[in-house]
């Protein structure tokens, strides 16, 4: 049964990336971050974090975590305690993992506003060692 469990959620995975966006320029992405609520004066960093978390790319799966954890979509929101990798929607976010991979961000979206909210920014590594105290990106033009 458990073999099971794994295939059908494999081949989830498998039919998600089919339906995943990249977002090819950073306007683009600014653009849906903009259509999804997001603050204009954090925005900067917003694209810092998904540049350096997930390289615009709403299907990213990281690689297993040292706590066995992984981290999916745009945003790499996390398994531990976020998303649930499951069928049914779990976790702090109330979402599955499979979620976070959609080209629909809308969940993601959310999800991360919360992890923001309980964490700031701090709670993705890919802000810390790449944005935090950095020049960001530059979205003047967008």
């Amino acid at each position: 049964m458990q073999k099971f469990t794994v295939f059908l959620f494999a081949l989830a995975a498998v039919c998600i990336h089919c339906e995943a966006k990249y977002f090819a320029t950073r306007c683009d992405l600014v653009r849906e971050l903009r259509n999804q609520g997001f603050p204009e004066d954090k925005m900067r960093d917003w694209v810092c974090l998904v540049e350096n978390e997930s390289g615009r790319k709403t299907d990213k799966m990281g690689t297993i975590n040292k706590n066995g954890s992984r981290d999916y979509g745009l945003f790499q929101i996390n398994d531990k305690y976020w998303c649930n990798k499951g069928n049914t929607p779990g976790k702090d976010c109330n979402v599955t993992c499979a979620d976070m991979l959609l080209d629909d961000i809308t969940k993601a979206s959310t999800c991360a506003k919360k992890v923001f909210k309980r964490h700031n920014f701090r709670a993705w590594y890919g802000w810390r060692n790449h944005c935090n105290g950095k020049t960001l990106p530059d979205i003047s033009n967008c």
